[in-house]
C-alpha cells in the first residue's frame, strides 16, 4: 500500500504547489497529490542529505564526500551545483535557471533546505516524541503512548533505506535511525505503566525485528510481550536472543536484558528502565534492579604539565562545553599545527574537569601522526578500553562494532571522561565514541574534524599559537625565576625566533634551563645564526623535536602535495593563491588546488581568506630544508619551475641540515 503524505513545507507556495518529503523509509516528494521524480541516485542521494539535515546547513565537502566515497572527480563541485539545481527547479517549478530560489539556499560553503515539521516526517516525528516526553513527564501515560504511537507510524523502512548501503553506514542517516530504538523503549515503558502493552506490541515488535542485536529493544518486547499474556513467547524469544548474542558477537545478555528475563519468569509487574536518548532524561519508568560488574574507575590522564600557562580563551570555550547543558554527547575536538600545544591544552583540560567525571578516566594516543607504524586501529583500542573498564578479555567480541557497541553499554549510565588524542579523522574516531550524554570526549588532532560537528555536534576548536605576552610568560616560567632577570629585549627575540611555538619554546627553554651558565643572549644567538632555519632546534643528544613533528605531517601526503610545499618558501609574499602555486609548480590550478587542500588537512598550510594561503615561519623554514635537500640529490632534474619563481620570489637561504630520519629519496618525492 502505498505511503499517504501528510506532511507538508512551503505553504507560501500555496497547497497545490507546497511539496512534502519523506526520509524515514524511502526518500520521496510529493506536490499536492502528485509524486515528484527525484531524478538519478546521486541527485536522490544529496537531497537526502539535505532532509537528515533537517533544516541546518550541510557542508559542500560533506556532500562531495557522500555522493563519491572520499574520492571526487574533478568535476564534483560542478556536478553537486547542477544537482542542486535541478532539486530548486522540482521544487520551484519555472524558476529560471541559477536563481537561488527560495527553499534550497546556499550559505557560507554549505546548502541546506528549509523544511519544518509539515513538511519532513523526520521533523514530524521529533515534534511528536517530544510531545510525547511532555505528555508522560506530567503523569499522561494514556496520551503520550499515542503520541508514541503516532510518531512511529511515520517509519515505513530505514532510513533512507532505497538509496543502498551508503544509507546504513553513512553518519548523516546513521544518527537519524538511532533516534528509533529510544522512541521505541520509550513508548513501551509508558504503555507497561498505563497497562497498554497491546497498542504497543506491534511497533516494539517490529522494532526489535530490525535491531536483533539492541538488546533494550529486546528487553522492551520480552515485557510486552509478558504483559500482553504472551509469557511463553517472551521465555523462547529469550533464548532466541542469547543465542544469536553468542553466536555473533561471542557475548553473554547484558544485565538489562536479563533483568527483563527474570521478571517474566517471576510472573510480577513488568517494569522497564527507559535508556537515556537524544532530547530526553534517562528515566525509569519503574526501574529494574541492574546487577553490574564490579566497576574499575580508570585513571589514564597523562601527567598535567607543570608549566602550562595561558591559553585562557580556549579553555573557557572548552569549560563551555563541559559545563553545557542538554542531552547529547558532549565532544570538543582540537585541531592545529604541529607543535602548537594541542595535546598540553587537552591534557590539562582533562585534569581541570576530571573532578567533574567520578566513574573514571580514558586516554590513548591514536597515532594518527606517529614517527612510526600506521594510526591505531579503533577496535584494538576499545579492547583496551574495555579491559581497562573491568570486562573480562573472554569477554570482548572480535568486531569493531561490536566492541564499540559494548563499550556503550559499559558506559551507559556512568561519568567517564574519554580523551582521544593525536586522531588521523574522524572515522577513527567515532566507534570510540560514548552514547550517553553523562560522558564527554576530548579529541585532539591536526586536521579539523568537521565530521564530528557534522553527525555529534562536536564543538570545534581551532588552536592558534600563543599571543606574545603568553608565549614570553610561558618561556620565562619553564626557564625558572633564576633566568628572569634577562632584558626583555633578549627574551622578545627568542620568542620571536621560535615563532611562539609552543614546541619550540619547550625546547629551547629546556635547553637554557640545562645550561644555568650560559646567558640567555647566547642562547639568542645561536638561534639568530641558523637564519631562520630548524638548525636553532637541534639537540647533541636526540632528533631535532621541531623537524620531526612537521615530517609527520609531510609523510602523509602525495608526491604532488610534497612537491607544491617545498615549493612555498620561494614565495616573496606573506600568503599566496592557487594560481601562484600552479605557476610554480608547473602544473594546473585544479592540481594545486588539490594539493593546497591536502596541505590544508595535513596543518601544513593554514587558509587565510578566499583562494588565500598561508604558513608558520618554522613550516616554511622546514619546507626550505626538504626544498635544497630535493635539488641536492637531483641534480639534473629539470628546474624549470624553479627558475620561473625566482624571477618574482626570492628563494629562503637556509643551510641544509642533514636528516639521518629520512632517506634522500622521500625528500626528493
Amino acid at each position: 500500500m502505498p505511503v499517504t503524505p501528510r506532511l507538508r513545507i512551503g505553504e507560501e507556495l500555496g497547497p497545490a504547489q507546497a511539496v512534502r518529503f519523506t526520509l524515514l523509509g524511502p526518500v520521496r516528494a510529493w506536490r499536492a497529490e502528485e509524486e515528484l521524480p527525484l531524478g538519478p541516485r546521486q541527485q536522490r542521494l544529496l537531497l537526502a542529505a539535505l532532509l537528515a539535515g533537517a533544516g541546518r546547513p550541510v557542508p559542500l565537502t560533506e556532500l562531495i564526500g557522500l555522493l563519491w566515497d572520499g574520492e571526487p572527480p574533478v568535476s564534483a563541485v560542478n556536478a553537486v551545483h547542477r544537482y542542486v539545481g535541478s532539486l530548486r527547479r522540482l521544487l520551484e517549478p519555472g524558476l529560471p535557471i541559477r536563481s537561488p530560489g527560495r527553499w534550497l539556499v546556499r550559505q557560507a560553503g554549505s546548502y541546506l533546505l528549509r523544511v519544518d515539521a509539515d513538511g519532513l516526517d523526520l521533523l514530524r516525528f521529533r515534534d511528536l516524541v517530544r510531545r510525547a516526553r511532555a505528555t508522560a513527564a506530567a503523569g499522561g501515560l494514556p496520551a503520550a503512548v499515542d503520541l508514541y504511537l503516532e510518531a512511529l507510524d511515520l517509519w515505513q523502512g530505514h532510513c533512507a533505506e532505497d538509496l543502498g548501503a551508503v544509507a546504513a553506514v553513512h553518519p548523516a542517516f546513521a544518527m537519524v535511525e538511532h533516534e528509533y530504538a529510544p522512541a521505541v523503549c520509550e513508548a513501551a515503558a509508558a504503555a507497561l505503566d498505563c497497562g497498554r502493552a497491546g497498542s504497543v506490541l506491534l511497533p516494539v515488535r517490529q522494532a526489535a525485528d530490525r535491531c536483533p542485536l539492541d538488546e533494550a529493544l529486546q528487553a522492551s518486547l520480552l515485557l510486552v510481550l509478558a504483559a500482553d499474556g504472551k509469557q511463553a513467547e517472551a521465555i523462547m524469544l529469550y533464548q532466541t536472543v542469547r543465542a544469536r548474542l553468542s553466536e555473533e558477537l561471542g557475548v553473554d545478555p547484558g544485565a538489562e536484558l536479563r533483568a527483563a528475563h527474570q521478571s517474566v519468569l517471576r510472573g510480577g509487574p513488568a517494569r522497564l528502565r527507559v535508556p537515556a536518548a537524544a532530547g530526553t532524561e534517562a528515566r525509569p519508568a519503574a526501574p529494574l534492579p541492574r546487577s553490574r560488574a564490579p566497576w574499575i574507575e580508570p585513571a589514564q590522564l597523562p601527567p598535567d604539565l607543570p608549566f602550562f600557562t595561558g591559553r585562557e580563551r580556549a579553555l573557557g570555550q572548552a569549560l563551555e562545553t563541559a559545563h553545557q547543558g542538554g542531552d547529547g554527547l558532549r565532544v570538543l575536538a582540537v585541531d592545529g599545527i604541529p607543535g602548537v600545544g594541542k595535546t598540553a591544552l587537552a591534557v590539562h583540560f582533562a585534569h581541570r574537569v576530571a573532578a567533574d567525571f567520578p566513574d573514571g578516566q580514558l586516554y590513548t594516543d591514536l597515532g594518527g601522526f606517529a614517527a612510526h607504524g600506521a594510526p591505531a586501529d579503533p577496535g584494538e583500542v576499545l579492547h583496551g578500553f574495555l579491559e581497562a573498564l573491568g570486562v573480562d578479555r573472554h569477554r570482548v567480541p572480535a568486531s569493531t562494532q561490536a566492541r564499540s557497541a559494548l563499550f556503550r553499554s559499559a558506559l551507559s549510565g556512568r561519568r567517564v571522561l574519554v580523551v582521544l588524542d593525536n586522531a588521523s579523522d574522524a572515522e577513527q574516531v567515532r566507534p570510540l565514541l560514548p552514547g550517553t550524554s553523562e560522558c564527554m570526549v576530548v579529541v585532539t588532532g591536526r586536521s579539523r574534524l568537521i565530521g564530528l560537528a557534522t553527525a555529534h555536534g562536536a564543538r570545534l576548536l581551532s588552536l592558534d599559537v600563543p599571543s606574545v605576552a603568553e608565549a614570553t610568560a610561558c618561556f620565562l616560567r619553564r626557564v625558572g625565576p633564576a633566568r628572569t632577570d634577562a632584558g626583555v629585549a633578549v627574551v622578545e627575540e627568542i620568542v620571536a625566533r621560535c615563532g611562539r611555538l609552543p614546541l619550540a619554546l619547550a625546547l629551547v627553554a629546556a635547553r637554557a634551563a640545562s645550561r644555568p651558565e650560559q646567558p640567555l643572549t647566547r642562547l639568542a644567538a645561536g638561534l639568530a645564526a641558523a637564519q631562520g632555519g630548524l638548525g636553532g632546534f637541534d639537540e647533541d643528544d636526540s632528533a631535532n623535536a621541531v623537524r620531526g613533528a612537521f615530517s609527520w605531517s609531510y609523510r602523509t601526503l602525495g608526491a604532488e602535495a610534497k612537491r607544491v610545499f617545498r615549493l612555498l618558501p620561494l614565495h616573496r609574499a606573506p600568503d599566496v593563491d592557487t594560481a601562484a602555486l600552479a605557476r610554480a609548480a608547473g602544473v594546473s590550478r585544479e592540481t594545486a588546488a588539490a594539493a593546497a587542500g591536502e596541505l590544508v588537512r595535513a596543518r601544513l598550510l593554514d587558509v587565510r581568506g578566499r583562494d588565500r594561503y598561508g604558513a608558520h615561519d618554522l613550516v616554511l623554514a622546514y619546507a626550505a630544508e626538504l626544498g635544497r635537500a630535493a635539488e641536492a640529490v637531483r641534480p639534473a632534474a629539470p628546474r624549470r619551475s624553479y627558475v620561473h619563481s625566482r624571477r618574482s620570489a626570492r628563494p629562503v637561504a637556509l643551510p641544509l641540515r642533514g636528516r639521518a630520519d629520512v632517506h634522500a629519496e622521500e625528500w626528493a618525492l
